[in-house]
């Protein structure tokens, strides 16, 4: 008796948008469920202010916010930059920057760097001990990148060491955003800027596009970007069954998009409890993808086999009011890929959506985690070979986190499932016989942790990673059967 391989060809799907909604958490404390940002509100007593969050100005640098340990007034920008750091020391050398700060517009409220208490002069016409002391012990500094500091700098001031001629020397310590932040709110959103995005190529065949402005980047077929978009484009092989014909050699080609953003929120209202009663990091965006696995792919062997083509990182620096937060993303573009050796495969799907992951922090209730992902998959067309699983998805390990430590780290993959059962058989007067089925599945996984790193909002510690949840969805996209 002769096996006979066979194809099956799938039929062209008809239109379906199947769209997959959900939202996992797994809370740190007893909560019913993930806890959204506090409500943004004017506090009772006043004192509160609400900040702005936007990006930074670009092309000019970003003055430090000091917040002074003498507690007059609020943190503003000063004319103060971080000429240097040394991380293993915490000593840093503070220099006067050529940018002037920008005043915060809140009226009847003094600054306390233009005038000298007491006297209605300015610093310079009524030098003092302190006017060559640009800080002092307790201050804190919050500063965007620089010198020593690639993550930027948010530490509070142990001892000042002297002069240098760079600037004055000091010693810090790390500290919190509520040192900085104090009893204030701000909520908002901030798109990353595409051209701010280092991108390194981990294997052959990767292309980067990005559109801003006016001026827009064409990707390698020539389509527009939408702006703020980022584009990145991979025609790879993977490990191909060694029992397959040169025909049959396994490859991923296609595209991942993404305009991703940073969400940012804190309420440092706190009604006399200790800590902020509020805050929110994550990140969220829009993806859309459209992919190709063609082949016969190489059994797996324990875990599915994961090929990363693509890292991207950005340090975008967003000016929560006078503070710059400097935020740094992290982003992995992975192929992946599960196979028994024996389905050969030729499908493409587009995928289109959005995503969002975080953490939650409400007072009382502790961090919470925020995931959540809407999806849709647009219309394939497929052949399968007889007898085999396979499942390839190309998708995205993220981390979010401030001043260089991660916050959140989160795993997206869209991915593409499919099954061939075939059995053949040959009668000796010379007739065949064909019984089967096949079946083609789309669906994502969204999973992650949240990090003790967090606690840099001046939340309290918690004492391991609090996991996202898995969160899953699957859906038909065709079923078929052949037989006698």
């Amino acid at each position: 008796m002769r096996t006979l391989a066979r194809s099956l060809l799938i039929p062209g799907l008809t239109a379906l948008a199947l769209t997959a909604t959900g939202c996992g958490s797994t809370p740190h404390t007893a909560a019913d469920g993930p806890a959204a940002p506090a409500a943004v509100s004017p506090s009772s007593d006043g004192t509160s202010q609400q900040l702005d969050v936007a990006a930074a100005p670009q092309g000019t640098p970003t003055p430090a916010a000091v917040a002074r340990a003498d507690g007059k007034g609020k943190t503003e920008q000063s004319t103060l930059k971080v000429a240097s750091y040394d991380k293993a020391s915490g000593r840093a050398v503070i220099a006067k920057s050529a940018q002037e700060p920008v005043r915060s517009p809140s009226p009847g409220k003094s600054s306390g760097t233009d005038k000298s208490p007491g006297t209605g002069k300015s610093p310079e016409a009524g030098k003092s001990p302190e006017a060559d002391k640009p800080v002092a012990v307790g201050d804190v500094i919050a500063s965007a990148p620089a010198p020593g500091a690639p993550a930027g700098l948010l530490a509070k001031v142990t001892e000042v060491v002297g002069k240098t001629d760079k600037g004055t020397e000091v010693k810090t310590a790390s500290t919190t955003l509520a040192a900085v932040l104090g009893d204030d709110k701000a909520d908002g959103k901030v798109p990353v800027d595409p051209a701010a995005v280092t991108v390194e190529p981990l294997t052959k065949g990767v292309t980067f596009s990005w559109a801003k402005g006016p001026g827009l980047t064409f990707g390698p077929e020539g389509g527009k970007l939408p702006l703020g978009n980022l584009r990145l484009d991979v025609n790879a092989s993977v490990d191909t069954a060694p029992d397959a014909p040169a025909s049959a050699g396994a490859s991923v080609s296609g595209f991942v998009q993404l305009a991703p953003q940073v969400e940012f929120a804190y309420d440092g209202s706190t009604g006399g409890t200790p800590g902020p009663r509020g805050a929110f990091l994550g990140m969220s965006g829009d993806w859309s993808s459209q992919w190709k696995l063609q082949g016969r792919a190489a059994a797996s062997t324990g875990a599915p086999k994961r090929i990363p083509f693509a890292k991207l990182h950005s340090s975008p620096v967003i000016q929560v009011g006078p503070v710059p937060v400097v935020v740094n993303l992290d982003l992995t573009c992975y192929i992946q890929v599960e196979a028994d050796g024996r389905v050969t495969l030729d499908v493409q799907q587009d995928v289109k959506g959005d995503f969002k992951v975080g953490g939650s922090y409400a007072a009382g209730k502790g961090w919470t985690p925020v995931s959540a992902s809407n999806v849709k998959s647009t219309p394939v067309k497929a052949s399968v070979t007889a007898a085999g699983k396979v499942k390839g998805a190309l998708g995205a390990e993220a981390s979010v986190g401030l001043y260089g430590a991660v916050g959140v780290t989160a795993d997206f993959a869209p991915y593409l499932r499919g099954e061939g059962d075939v059995k053949a058989s040959a009668s000796s007067d010379g007739k065949t016989s064909l019984d089967g089925a096949w079946a083609l599945y789309g669906g994502f996984d969204l999973s992650g942790n949240l990090q003790l790193q967090l606690s840099l909002f001046g939340t309290p510690v918690f004492e391991r990673r609090i996991p996202l949840g898995t969160l899953n969805r699957e859906w038909a996209l065709t079923t078929g059967h052949v037989g006698r």
